[in-house]
């Protein structure tokens, strides 16, 4: 069994796994600037709520490595965290860990040299507690996972979309680990396939029995194949339950709905944000219309069509089963529910 990371910090350089190139070809980048990281974000070389957050915290010591007392060190890293803000605006994870970054330097008073060590010390913690986190998601998840249990999962969630493990497909490697004799149907997940670019080739990794569809093809399977559960992740969840994950998922929660398939969202609690109401708030990005015109390089559609490519949709609560996170699994009502996990922290 193969483990592998998406990033990782090597002390002045952070080096990221270019997912733009798998399965074809495993290459790494080492960024150096909080610019870079941005750019990789924007890119989708890092690509994963939770991934883009570490990556995120990280490119502000990046920031903070090159800062003498005469680059007026607070403005620069204003500036480098608002150019990480602008990176992608769907996922929360993004804005928690910066937010928790600038908790350090607008609170400290020590010396520049002292707030270097500071910020690095949180991002490895930002990073240490993905880990954690993923790997008590995927011990609470697996209770719901019967023994020989056909899964469908959209897009990819793994160590590919985290630091490692995974969120969603963390719970399925866990089954596996612990011997469930799972079967897992990927959504090739388009424009950007990730399911059969990207969970195919971990699954392909971790010796995960697996069968790639077409994102049309889930109601046929469920209803021929007599699926257990889906197993989502998700880039916002908002107070009451709406879910953004990558466009797609909302189809899927229907289709599930009407075969009366379990359908469960599976994030860290810091993907849950409180402060958006409902689904309606959540800004949804909108990606380049080639993602959809074309194939890798190829055009598979004419350049003259208009296109509409959101890169998210939003899943209504009440399509959405569970949500399995760290702390518990969580179910309707969601508006009630989902608040009770922060009343101790």
């Amino acid at each position: 069994m193969s483990t592998f990371r998406s990033i990782e910090w090597k002390g002045d350089r952070l080096v990221l796994l270019d997912q733009r190139n798998l399965p074809e070809q495993t290459a790494y980048l080492e960024l150096k600037t909080a610019e870079e990281v941005a750019k990789a974000i924007s890119q989708m070389i890092v690509r994963g709520a939770p991934a883009i957050g570490v990556a995120a915290a990280y490119g502000i010591v990046l920031c903070a490595r090159k800062l003498s007392k005469d680059d007026n060190p607070l403005e620069r890293l204003r500036e480098a965290d608002e150019i990480l803000r602008s990176s992608r605006p769907t996922a929360v994870n993004l804005f928690w860990a910066l937010d928790r970054m600038k908790r350090i330097w607008d609170q400290f008073n020590g010396s520049l040299e002292e707030l270097k060590i500071l910020l690095e010390k949180e991002a490895i913690k930002i990073e240490n507690e993905d880990v954690e986190m993923n790997k008590q998601i995927a011990k609470n998840g697996a209770q719901l996972v019967p023994f020989g249990a056909k899964i469908i999962h959209h897009c990819n969630t793994g160590s590919l979309a985290t630091v490692d493990y995974g969120t969603a497909l963390g719970v399925i490697r866990y089954a596996h680990e612990i011997g469930k004799k799972i079967h897992v149907f990927l959504d090739e997940t388009r424009p950007r396939l990730q399911g059969a670019r990207l969970s195919a080739w971990e699954l392909k990794e971790l010796g995960i029995p697996h069968t790639i569809i077409v994102d049309g093809a889930s109601g046929l399977v469920m209803k021929k194949f007599k699926v257990d559960l889906v197993l989502v992740g998700a880039d916002r969840i908002a107070a009451n339950g709406d879910t953004a994950n990558k466009i797609g998922t909302y189809n899927l929660a229907i289709v599930a709905k009407y075969h009366n398939v379990p359908f469960y969202v599976v994030a860290p609690t810091s993907t849950i944000d409180l402060k958006t109401p409902t689904g309606e708030d959540i800004p949804i990005e909108e990606r380049s219309a080639d993602e959809v015109r074309r194939v890798g390089s190829t055009l598979v559609a004419p350049q003259e069509s208009s296109v509409f490519n959101p890169a998210f949709d939003v899943t209504p609560a009440q399509l959405i089963s569970g949500i399995i996170t760290e702390k518990g699994i969580v179910y309707p009502p969601f508006e009630e529910n989902l608040s009770k996990l922060f009343e101790s922290t």
